[in-house]
């Protein structure tokens, strides 16, 4: 589910492409269904401006001089941007697409391409990246409640989502069951979790993919 935080604020799509008039077409289309755009003539330029903490999806040609589209989706990663990719070529083929769709485009389209695909195909980007952006602010309110934890109160979170019984848990720390049941009520608060299955589904959550 999309917070509030992250519904309210203004979508924005990040066009890169050589053509000139590609990218003011592109602009005035998504003008005309309320939605703000970023030009860009090349990776180079997108990588030298800062990106703005907004949700929203990258329009990338496949073949621009210097650095192609399939080359810098390659790249994002490293980067640290997660935007969802749209391409957009007017010399592709079934293998650049292929290549960009395992790579993890949403889409593909050839120009000339039809504006209600163009439109459908923002539309779910911009979907994709509330979802991510509403999960990443979520595991983030995890994590500041895992850091008020103290040491003593992890140790027993670690131990209870195991599925350890109080006494068991008292064995393994070395303290009274009484001290375990206290730890425990605090783990509970302070993650706010109201039954142990929700407490063990947060330290899911909070487990690094693997």
């Amino acid at each position: 589910m999309v917070s509030p935080a992250v519904e309210q604020v203004a979508a924005i799509v990040h066009v890169i492409d050589d053509d000139a008039s590609v990218r003011a077409a592109l602009e005035d289309l998504l003008a005309s269904v309320g939605i703000g755009a970023r030009l860009f003539g090349s990776t180079q330029a997108f990588l030298g401006s800062r990106l703005p903490d907004a949700p929203g999806c990258l329009v990338l040609d496949i073949r621009m001089p210097g650095q192609s589209g399939l080359e810098f989706q390659q790249q994002m990663a490293s980067c640290g941007i997660c935007l969802p990719v749209i391409f957009i070529t007017g010399h592709g083929d079934i293998a650049m697409s292929v290549r960009a769709m395992k790579a993890g485009a949403i889409e593909f389209l050839t120009k000339p391409f039809n504006d209600q695909d163009f439109l459908d195909a923002i539309h779910r980007g911009i979907e994709q990246d509330r979802a991510r952006r509403a999960h990443a602010e979520h595991i983030g309110e995890l994590e500041r409640r895992l850091m008020d934890l103290n040491d003593g109160e992890k140790a027993v979170m670690a131990l209870v989502v195991k599925g350890l019984l109080n006494k068991q848990i008292a064995g393994e720390l070395g303290v009274s069951e009484i001290t375990i049941k206290v730890r425990r009520r605090q783990v509970m608060l302070k993650m706010g979790a109201k039954s142990l299955p929700q407490l063990v589904r947060i330290a899911d959550a909070l487990r690094p993919v693997p």
